[in-house]
């Protein structure tokens, strides 16, 4: 079973003189909530402040706002396939606008529905 190795640390301990030191600067500083605030450069934001901006700026698409593609399987030649990867990026897109030129060029054909059939 393999051991785990420990981290390296890269620096020494403090020491205890250090620690003291530390703790008595602290002591003597204010803390940062009772400092005085220069507000004069702050940028006021709209609809409920800093979360809303932030929410806004990571909207993503919602649903519907384009027809959404369906995903098929399809048997091609491997020839077929290959001069259509190699006219490069965007192969697909081509390959549906073909389709759609080819579709709208035919006329509507309706299988007959079987007696009963809704």
């Amino acid at each position: 079973m393999p051991t785990v190795k420990k981290p390296m640390t890269t620096s020494k301990p403090f020491s205890a003189a250090e620690i003291a030191a530390a703790r008595k600067a602290a002591s003597t500083e204010p803390p940062l909530n009772s400092q005085k605030v220069d507000w004069s450069q702050g940028t006021v934001t709209s609809g409920g402040g800093v979360a809303s901006t932030l929410a806004g700026l990571r909207r993503t698409r919602g649903p519907n706002k384009r027809p959404a593609k369906e995903q098929v399987a399809i048997r091609l030649d491997p020839d077929v396939v290959g001069a259509l990867r190699a006219s490069g990026p965007g192969w697909q897109t081509r390959v549906n606008s073909a389709l759609k030129e080819w579709l709208a060029s035919q006329p509507v054909k309706r299988k007959a529905r079987p007696p009963g059939a809704v």
